[in-house]
Formats: structure tokens, sequence, C-alpha cells
């Protein structure tokens, strides 16, 4: 029996499905097939059941699903739980921000070095403009909103603060990023001489935050105070 061809000359199959894909919201994402930034459509469809090509009798619902506008490949919707390149680096220079704000808070501002190190780590995050001073005006800030004591344990306005800016980040950081944040804290208290009770227990802070077990962060903490 010869098969039944279609007017392109192309075989048709007797009995078949088809998707017929319906947008419902768009936005941009991280695309792990592209390896960037993309526009994306968000897709529901519905299954038919077809009869040489011809759709006839519905079989469910599909998806929803996130389509490329790129390479077009469709991913499930979990993909969108990846922060795109631009909310990834501000996320992270927000990170920075907040660590070194919790490590000044901890250690007192008196110390030229120590603010340098800081603003030094801030800018190099992506605040260009951050200075010495801006910082220490931002720590005397938070200091008269919560009532802080500078140089005192890491009180639990600044472990929300810190939590807020790091948990979302932990995920998406290798091990090696999230070492990396906590090792330029720790060089930040540092910087003028060996870690107080007060900025011991920051960076122990920014290291559970970090999602780094305990033994790790005093490994990492024990580490920054060896010379290179």
């Amino acid at each position: 029996m010869l098969p039944v061809r279609g007017r392109d000359g192309r075989a048709l199959r007797f009995l078949g499905a088809r998707t017929a894909w319906t947008p419902v919201g768009d936005g941009e994402f991280y695309c792990p097939g592209c390896g960037g930034d993309r526009n994306y459509q968000r897709l529901t469809g519905r299954r038919r059941l077809t009869l040489l090509g011809v759709p006839l009798l519905s079989r469910g619902t599909a998806g929803p699903v996130v389509e490329c506008a790129s390479c077009r490949h469709h991913y499930g919707t979990d993909v969108l739980d990846h922060p795109t390149t631009r909310r990834f680096s501000a996320m992270l220079r927000d990170a920075v921000h907040t660590v070194a704000l919790a490590v000044l808070a901890a250690g007192g501002t008196s110390s030229r070095t120590v603010l340098e190190t800081a603003a030094g780590a801030v800018r190099a995050a992506g605040f260009d403009g951050c200075t010495e001073e801006q910082l220490a005006a931002l720590v005397d800030a938070l200091a008269a909103d919560t009532g802080r004591v500078l140089g005192a344990e890491c009180g639990t306005s600044l472990t929300i603060e810190l939590h807020e800016a790091l948990d979302p980040l932990a995920p998406h950081l290798a091990p090696a990023g999230r070492e990396s944040l906590l090792l330029q804290a720790a060089r930040i208290a540092l910087a003028d001489g060996p870690y107080t009770p007060a900025e011991h227990d920051a960076l122990a802070t920014v290291g559970a935050a970090l999602t780094i077990r305990a033994d790790d962060v005093s490994r990492l903490l024990a580490a920054a105070r060896t010379p290179s």
C-alpha cells in the first residue's frame, strides 16, 4: 500500500498529535542554551489528535513552557528562577555593599585603612562612585537608626539585612564564589589588625547567610589571617 502524500510530496501520517501553543506572557531571562540574557515567551498549549494532519480530538493541555526568542528551545518554567546576568550583577553588587557595611559596623569606622579597603571592594563590585566618607556616613546612619553601638556584635536588624541581601544570591554562587565573598569581608576586617569579637561574629553571620558550613567559615577566616 502506497503512503498518502500531501501537496508538497511529503508522506502524511494517518494518526499523530499536534500541540497548539498560545503566548501568555513574556520577559527577559537567562537562556541556558544561548548562555546569556534573552527575551522569552511563556506558552501554554493544547494537544490534539490529528488524522492525516487535520486536528480532531483534544488530548488535554501542555506546558506551560518558556520559549527562547533566539534559539526557540523550550524550557520548564523553573528556568525563570535563575537571575539574568544584569540582575545577578546587581545582586552581587548589593551583597558586597551590605557585607562591607556589616563589617564596618562591627569594627567601627575610625581606621582609614579599613574604610579604604571597604570602599575599594564596593567600587570593584559596581558602585563606582563609592567613597570612604559615604560608607562612614551610612554606618553612622545605620547605628543611629537602630540604636546600635558601633563595635557591638551583629544585631537583629543587621542580621536581617545580611540575609535579605545574601539569601537570594547564595544559590546562584558556586562554592568558590561564596568563599570569595566571605574572604573579601575578612580582608576588610583585618585591614587594621586581628579580628575583634564583634567582627568575628559579623563574619560568621555572613558565612551562615552564604550557606557556608561553620567549620569551613572558621577555616577561611583563619586562612585570611595568613599572608599570601
